[in-house]
């Protein structure tokens, strides 16, 4: 009988870790230590938040605070991650989106219609463009690398460093790994005093404003001030209409 017992047990427990194996836990976030998990008031007074000395549309609200805000507003509307999207005229009107989509919309909140600027900077400097075989307007400005080589030309370049909290602030633009992510820094900050981040993460995580700056390695850092001496080829500040959308088409090549 106390064989059977054993044979029963050691069963039941190999069954277990099989199963553990075949379902595993999902992954805890990289950010869960305890140094790097919660907002306190202390570092929101450590590091105010900077004031843009721009209005590009007026409305009384700086370039940096609007920027913010069109970023929470994009998330706000619960967009569902879809990578594979492709909208004539460029703008998913399907309730869709992925990254990229919290940059124009955050631009466009500011009064900056950001595909006419990729589109024309793309027309008028094809070779600062390092993954642009052929102008493609219906996509382009939803691509992490073409914003990543835009924003290095026309945005004041910043430290990528995190050991550095008063470099980040909130309405900032982080490219993360090999231009494979993008997101806009969040006015809430850590325990240590980095900002979250407001970004599209995948179709599992949503568009969410979340602490998450360590998730993948920062590797390049602008903040949007055309008119700033750092910047390398200014742009004119002016507040644009939005492209009109049109109907939508998708292309899965």
């Amino acid at each position: 009988m106390i064989l059977l017992m054993v044979l029963v047990l050691g069963g039941t427990a190999a069954m277990t870790i099989r199963q553990r194996r075949s379902n595993p836990a999902p992954e805890t976030n990289a950010l869960s230590d305890a140094t790097a998990e919660t907002e306190t008031p202390e570092a929101q007074e450590l590091y105010p938040t900077l004031y843009s000395p721009l209005d590009a549309d007026g409305d009384g609200i700086d370039d940096y605070h609007d920027i913010l805000r069109g970023a929470r507003d994009y998330i706000a509307s619960k967009p569902v991650y879809n990578e594979y999207g492709y909208y004539l005229g460029g703008y998913p009107d399907d309730g869709t989106g992925v990254c990229t989509d919290v940059i124009w919309n955050a631009f466009q909140s500011a009064g900056y219609d950001l595909k006419a600027l990729v589109d024309a900077d793309i027309e008028a400097h094809p070779e600062w463009y390092s993954s642009v075989d052929w102008p493609e307007p219906d996509i382009d400005f939803r691509r992490v690398a073409n914003l990543d080589d835009f924003l290095s030309r026309h945005a004041v370049s910043l430290t990528c460093s995190l050991d550095e909290p008063e470099a980040w602030q909130a309405g900032d633009i982080v490219v993360f790994g090999d231009r494979e992510h993008i997101a806009i820094c969040s006015d809430h900050r850590r325990i240590d005093c980095i900002p979250w981040i407001i970004h599209h993460g995948s179709l599992e995580e949503g568009a969410v404003e979340v602490n998450a700056m360590n998730r993948h390695p920062v590797t390049a850092h602008y903040r949007w001030c055309p008119t700033d001496p750092a910047v390398p080829e200014p742009l004119p500040v002016t507040a644009e209409e939005p492209a009109p959308r049109r109907e939508t088409a998708k292309n899965f090549d």
